[in-house]
């Protein structure tokens, strides 16, 4: 069957999707099983549903690999991060360098 490889401090791997991005992929999934099963239910015929899921199925699949492959195990969380470290630091006074501990 599939490996999954379980190593000691390594992260969980599938296919080639690191650690979140394994998550990521299964959330998606789920969401287009949910989108074809109330396009089922409006009364989109059943080819024209088979297409949308196939093609935003195989562009889900894309942009995971892509992350996954692009910001590795913890890239995305530190891309996420950087958003909030501020660009620089502004003082309006030196008396902050010159007091001591």
């Amino acid at each position: 069957m599939y490996r999954i490889n379980k190593g000691i401090n390594r992260p969980i791997e599938f296919k080639g999707l690191k650690a979140q991005y394994i998550w990521y992929l299964g959330l998606g999934l789920v969401t287009l099983l949910i989108l074809f099963s109330v396009l089922y239910v409006v009364g989109v015929t059943v080819y024209c549903c088979i297409l949308v899921i196939a093609i935003l199925g195989s562009g889900l699949f894309y942009k995971v690999y892509e992350l996954s492959h692009k910001y590795g195990e913890h890239g995305l969380m530190k891309l996420n991060a950087r958003k909030y470290i501020p660009r620089y630091l502004k003082f309006k006074s030196r008396r902050i360098f010159y007091e001591k501990c």
